[in-house]
């Protein structure tokens, strides 16, 4: 596949998107003492922008990509992101059960990738 707009714009802004979508998600984590209303709407203004990042992002890449590969695309995405913001912002530690599921899932996207078995 040849390097486009098409081919590159949908996985840059699904990275941009990802981003804010894992911050909106899992940011407030950091701020246990903050009232649950301040956690939900500052999360819904952060997960605003990215909508507004994955929305196009599905628009541009639809047509080179399938629903099915720009879904897998956003998944693995998903997962990278999510993984050092777990890792670096959390604290957390990732352990080989993690290491094991998400091997399996990106199996899953080369499986999609890779077309019908023949």
């Amino acid at each position: 596949m040849p390097l486009t707009f098409q081919t590159i714009m949908p996985i840059v802004l699904l990275v941009g998107s990802n981003m804010f979508m894992t911050v909106a998600w899992y940011g407030h984590l950091k701020f246990p003492a903050a009232p649950m209303w301040a956690a939900v709407m500052a999360s819904w203004g952060i997960a605003l922008v990215e909508y507004w990042l994955a929305v196009p992002a599905n628009r541009i890449g639809y047509g080179t990509y399938s629903a099915a590969e720009l879904k897998t695309i956003q998944e693995v995405i998903s997962l990278t992101v999510f993984v050092g913001f777990a890792v670096f912002v959390l604290g957390e530690k990732l352990t080989w059960n993690h290491a094991v599921g998400f091997a399996l899932i990106f199996a899953g996207a080369f499986f999609i990738f890779r077309g019908p078995l023949k």
